[in-house]
């Protein structure tokens, strides 16, 4: 489980959360969400280690392995599939000691060695690799093509692909749909729905969201508010919560006039005077009302049409 707790995180002198808390159960699918600027990103740094907050704890279990999308555009030239294969440094880690026991012909250390890839699936890994890359749009003729050959959006995808390679309890994905057409993004939402780790994703893609999540976090007034329900869920119980609090501002601005009104005609009265001072109190509580009501969230904007095919340069 995945706890923070008061959390304050800044970047330079803005504060992207304060007093945040969070509470992550194991195997939840999570989608993050807010406005551009509210920490979303760093949030994902924070969980990475890569970052530390400002103030307050965070936990996450010792034993949990984390795997994450990366945002930087690859850069090698090892062929596509080798590249996603990385992603599983235990798996490659075996291999190097099979080689090297090959080369030495320990035929005792072989042995173990093929024990040890047999326990971590290693054997069908190529295949797995290969299955990833056919899922997000590869061809069979490309999975041998250095990585450096293809553009920068196909570089992003290898990303991804290493990503799901990589075994994980906790995921983190920050924009995975960017530069995948409709198919690829239908075949990661059902790759996803099967992922029987904990995950949080960032996305403004919001079928993709709905499809996949089963929790919402929106970051909002430095703070982290969870939701239950995917985003159609989230968006319906914010928008009721919003139009509570434009019902009750209205009523608040209604008496407001009725109170000024009042002082305004009395105030000078002396028969009326301990009530329009009375008015007066109740204006200012007004006044501190309304500057909390008007901290309203800023609308989110987020894809409402179904994905359009990413065009292949």
């Amino acid at each position: 489980m995945i706890t923070l707790s008061n959390i304050e995180l800044r970047r330079g002198i803005k504060v992207l959360l304060d007093e945040a808390e969070l509470v992550v159960h194991p195997g939840q699918h999570i989608g993050i969400i807010g406005g551009n600027g509210t920490g979303k990103s760093s949030l994902f740094k924070l969980l990475l280690g890569q970052i530390t907050q400002d103030a307050g704890d965070l936990f996450i279990p010792s034993t949990w392995r984390i795997a994450h999308m990366a945002q930087e555009l690859a850069n090698s030239e090892r062929s596509a599939v080798d590249y996603v294969l990385d992603g599983d440094p235990h798996v490659r880690a075996i291999e190097k000691a099979i080689e090297k026991a090959l080369l030495e012909e320990d035929n005792n250390r072989l042995a173990l060695e093929y024990e040890k890839l047999d326990a971590a699936n290693g054997f069908d890994a190529h295949y797995r690799a290969e299955q990833l890359l056919h899922g997000l749009g590869f061809a069979q003729s490309e999975v041998t093509r250095p990585v450096n050959s293809f553009s920068g959006g196909w570089r992003i995808r290898l990303n991804l692909a290493q990503a799901l390679m990589s075994p994980s309890d906790l995921m983190l994905l920050d924009e995975p749909t960017n530069h995948l057409d409709l198919d690829a993004t239908l075949w990661l939402e059902q790759w996803l729905k099967n992922y029987s780790g904990t995950l949080l994703i960032i996305s403004h893609d919001r079928d993709f969201i709905d499809n996949v999540v089963e929790r919402i976090v929106h970051l909002e007034n430095q703070k982290t508010n969870a939701y239950k329900g995917n985003y159609s869920i989230f968006e319906r119980v914010r928008g009721e919560r919003l139009a509570l609090q434009q019902a009750s501002f209205e009523k608040q601005q209604k008496r407001r006039k009725e109170v000024e009104g009042f002082i305004a005609r009395f105030r000078a009265k002396a028969s009326k005077a301990k009530q329009a001072q009375s008015r007066v109190k109740e204006l200012a509580a007004y006044g501190r009302c309304c500057a909390s009501a008007c901290r309203l969230a800023v609308p989110l904007y987020f894809s409402c049409a179904r994905r359009k095919p990413t065009v292949r340069w």
